[in-house]
């Protein structure tokens, strides 16, 4: 295939060292890192989402709570990855905790998408303490749905990165009360947004009106609160079944679903002024790919409202409650999106999600789909599987489980200059262990070059990261020019000593949100090279995952909004090598 030269996307983000850039080309990478420790859960207490907890809240076994609780997880800190291209670490944004956090182990949770201006960045989150139990299931204040087992309220959040100041804010929104939303893209002023609701068994007005606040919403982005469906009811009055926004089940022949449950929508991403969303998990429905509204319905500042939600013409119409239906017939489960043009189009499958040495997986659909328009009809040409699913299972430091690739979640990509084009994504995972929460789990960042004479047989993936256990990669962005952002942690450069014999590196901590950061804050250095040793460590992590990583304090108390605190630290001389390490911020914790 041929793709044109590459197209102007978004601006940068991250600076991390002394003014230094997000450089053209550079990959942004969401991730999160279990924050809690053995007293976040305390063994036999009552869990939020229904039962007594089976494990303390130390990792990983606190996520075995998803046994006695469905709805078990622990909100964590958000950071921002900038990678080059190869995977070399460039520098992190930390999140404010204040401003929002995000679930663990939500596996579908912080894609990331540039804004249609490219100007910013958008995720979603919570806006809830750190550390705190089953938000990704609680309410919201919009619908309070009295059968959900999570008795809890919190907001949902949009966080806008601005890439030219590296300032976070952060929108509350009430959409997607007993689920969580999962993606969001700012276009024309307007935060459109995926996600699912619901969590109990609500019926009649209560079900109808968690159908209102799911699937495809939107708000403008100097708002807070309650949110528009974008999708058009596809019937007028209230009922069990079938009252849906946007799409029905009915639209392809089939028998009404369950009301709300036909737009349990996920992945997204705009193009040619376009919308699309996808559907890849959930027992109604058609697991597929969408289109929201009218082509080009965002130019001219174009808003979308009361829009149809179509299947693109031969992605799968299957029933998913057909397919579950024995004799059962596998699906896709389509995932993040990336054009490389109008007539191709990237679609990421994350997998069946079928464990490690369980019978009946279907690897058919996994990893990382090439789909071509021709005459108005999609068709897929080839799936990327190699150097993918076909990983060997292993065993990461920390667990007592072996882990695997399962196929991939968020994509993104590139045009390069001899015409082939790269796509950098997440991968998805499952596990020989039974009892957990497969999105506890580490996963990676890969990515895969095609072009005209690539094929499934010849063409595999390299991985680039692959995340320490407590640790999961959400999204990934492509960065296509030079901005200075004023970063979070500022590193200066290393200087020798000669009285100390010893490196010495200037640190800095800005607080670029409008919040305080809650002390002490401790700055921990992860994976720090084996050649040398942080000589005035405040101590090692033991309660805050990865473990075992040397920090320094850097402030017992708050960093005011706008405030800056810097210190020295001091590397034990390297026999040969460089130094290097990922910088982590944990805050509020006087045990990191």
């Amino acid at each position: 295939m041929k793709h044109p030269a590459k197209t102007a996307l978004a601006a940068a983000l991250l600076s991390l060292g002394l003014a230094q850039h997000a450089l053209a080309g550079n990959l942004i990478v969401s991730r999160t890192v279990y924050a809690g420790t053995a007293s976040t859960v305390a063994l036999g207490q009552a869990l939020p989402g229904g039962g007594n907890a089976i494990a303390n809240g130390s990792f990983p076994n606190v996520f075995k709570n998803e046994t006695p609780d469905p709805s078990f997880g622990v909100t964590s800190p958000i950071y921002l990855d900038q990678l080059a291209t190869n995977g070399a670490y460039v520098g992190t944004l930390s999140i404010n905790p204040a401003q929002l956090v995000t679930s663990f182990a939500s596996k579908s949770e912080l894609a990331l998408n540039l804004a249609a201006d490219g100007h910013s960045l958008t995720f979603m989150g919570y806006a809830a303490p750190q550390n705190t139990l089953d938000v990704s299931n609680s309410n919201t204040a919009a619908v309070f749905d009295s059968t959900n087992p999570v008795g809890s309220t919190f907001p949902r959040a949009v966080a806008n990165v601005n890439l030219g100041n590296g300032s976070v804010q952060a929108t509350s929104v009430n959409a997607y009360s007993g689920n969580n939303g999962r993606a969001a893209v700012l276009a024309n002023g307007q935060y459109y947004m995926v996600g699912n609701a619901g969590n109990g068994s609500a019926a009649a007005a209560g079900l109808c009106a968690l159908s209102d606040n799911t699937g495809v919403q939107r708000i403008a982005a100097d708002s807070t609160g309650n949110t528009t469906p974008v999708g058009a009811k596809t019937q007028a009055n209230c009922t069990t079944n079938g009252y849906q926004r946007g799409f029905s089940i009915t639209q392809v022949g089939y028998s009404a679903d369950k009301t709300g449950k036909d737009d349990n929508f996920r992945g997204m991403a705009v193009f040619n002024n376009t919308l699309y969303v996808t559907k890849g998990s959930g027992s109604n429905g058609v697991n597929t790919v969408y289109q929201v509204g009218a082509a080009n319905a965002l130019a001219s500042n174009g808003v979308i409202d009361n829009a149809a939600i179509t299947i693109l013409p031969g992605f799968s119409t299957l029933s998913e409650k057909l397919a579950e239906t024995a004799p059962t017939i596998p699906t896709p489960h389509p995932f993040g999106l990336w054009f490389a043009d109008a007539n191709t189009l990237f679609v990421a499958d994350e997998g069946d999600g079928v464990r490690l040495n369980v019978a009946g997986k279907v690897a058919t659909f996994a990893g990382l789909q090439e789909w071509t328009l021709s005459g108005g009809t999609w068709t897929k040409v080839q799936t990327f599987q190699k150097g993918l699913i076909d990983q060997a299972a292993a065993t990461p430091n920390g667990l007592a489980w072996k882990v695997q690739a399962d196929g991939l979640r968020n994509i993104t990509g590139q045009h390069n200059a001899d015409g082939t084009v790269t796509i950098f994504g997440t991968t998805s995972t499952v596990s020989d262990e039974t009892t957990h929460d497969l999105g506890a789990d580490p996963n990676q960042i890969v990515a895969i070059t095609v072009g005209s004479g690539s094929t499934a047989a010849n063409t595999a993936f390299t991985v680039l990261r692959t995340a320490v256990a407590g640790q999961r990669f959400g999204g990934v962005a492509l960065s296509a020019s030079n901005t200075s952002l004023s970063g979070f942690v500022n590193l200066g450069g290393y200087v020798l000593n000669r009285g100390l014999n010893k490196f010495t590196q200037q640190v800095t901590l800005t607080n670029n949100s409008t919040s305080p950061i809650t002390g002490p804050v401790n700055l921990a250095l992860d994976n720090l090279s084996g050649n040398t040793a942080l000589a005035n460590s405040s101590g090692a992590t033991a309660n805050h995952a990865p473990l075992g990583s040397p920090y320094y304090t850097l402030s017992v108390g708050d960093v005011p909004a706008g405030g800056s605190v810097s210190a020295t630290l001091q590397f034990n001389k390297p026999a040969s090598g460089g130094i290097s390490y990922i910088p982590r911020a944990i805050t509020g914790s006087t045990a990191p």
